[in-house]
């Protein structure tokens, strides 16, 4: 992850549970940001949603703009912080609508703080771990961009097992053409093998690819 913090942002209008948790993770070494409502976090999370790393601790219910509708919200404005639900009542609807929508967890007060930490600790690790995803795609795009469009479609082509004559009859050129844009390709790529870029271009497609 390059050049942001991770922190856990715990959002709460019951103010003793907020200050309780602050504590708790500020003393397990956590950087950790407080807000009593989540229209205040959001007025601070919206204008750079990726800019931000960690997760979210988030009560269920509170004035005006609840835990669950904070999760849509993000959502929507594209910020992917994982999110971690608490509340004073076991609501299974809610538990199992807030799991659907990827909460890492829900846990009910009086909170345990076993359960908190544990909680958080695998928020951070999914958002470690999906952020190196996000800008290993981010680097292999670039290097994809260099290419020219004659050379992407060689790549392509040689990802899918083609010979150089094949693709030089598939494209209407010479062989000796198709060799040359292989050539600078795989340079731009950095890689050695058609294996290592079909590998490279499978990547570059990303999980749902």
């Amino acid at each position: 992850m390059t050049g942001v913090t991770a922190k856990v942002v715990v959002i709460d209008d019951d103010g003793a549970v907020l200050r309780s948790v602050g504590r708790l993770l500020g003393a397990s070494g956590y950087e950790v940001e407080l807000f009593e409502g989540a229209r205040a976090f959001l007025a601070s999370a919206a204008a750079a949603p990726d800019a931000r790393a960690g997760c979210v601790i988030v009560d269920l219910a509170m004035p005006e703009l609840g835990g669950l509708d904070l999760q849509a919200a993000l959502r929507a404005s594209g910020c992917r912080l994982p999110l971690i639900f608490i509340t004073g009542h076991g609501d299974v609807r809610a538990s199992v609508q807030a799991m659907k929508e990827g909460a890492v967890d829900f846990l009910l007060k009086p909170l345990e703080a076993d359960e908190v930490l544990a909680a958080v600790r695998r928020a951070m690790d999914l958002d470690a771990r999906a952020r190196a995803a996000r800008e290993e795609q981010a680097a292999l795009a670039a290097r994809l961009d260099a290419l020219t469009p004659r050379e992407r479609q060689v790549c392509d082509r040689i990802a899918r097992g083609q010979l150089n004559k094949q693709i030089a009859a598939e494209l209407g050129l010479a062989e000796s053409t198709v060799k040359q844009h292989r050539a600078s390709a795989t340079a731009k790529l950095g890689v050695a093998s058609a294996a290592e870029l079909a590998a490279l271009l499978e990547r570059s497609r990303g999980p749902g690819g």
